[in-house]
């Protein structure tokens, strides 16, 4: 049972490690897949997406949050879409 315990432990310490890193672009969306009319965007570094894509939610929540990798342009696919 310890064991069961240490080994549920240590997967969920290191899936919690888990971080992004480099430079991504956020912006925003209407309900039809448009940029909203304000054409807002945002750069962030690694987890700092967390932080950037609340804040625009907070001013938008209506709105998409769409994530995109600053270098390479695709789309950050296990964060992006967002739905605020």
């Amino acid at each position: 049972m310890k064991n069961l315990i240490a080994l549920l432990s240590v997967g969920a310490l290191l899936g919690g490690c888990m971080t992004l890193s480099g430079t991504y672009q956020l912006s925003l969306q209407d309900a039809n897949g448009q940029p909203l009319a304000q054409n807002v965007s945002m750069v962030a570094e690694g987890s700092g997406i967390y932080t950037a894509r609340n804040a625009l939610c907070s001013a938008y929540p209506n709105a998409t949050v769409i994530i995109r990798d600053a270098k390479s342009g695709e789309e950050l696919k296990s964060e992006s879409p967002y739905k605020c």
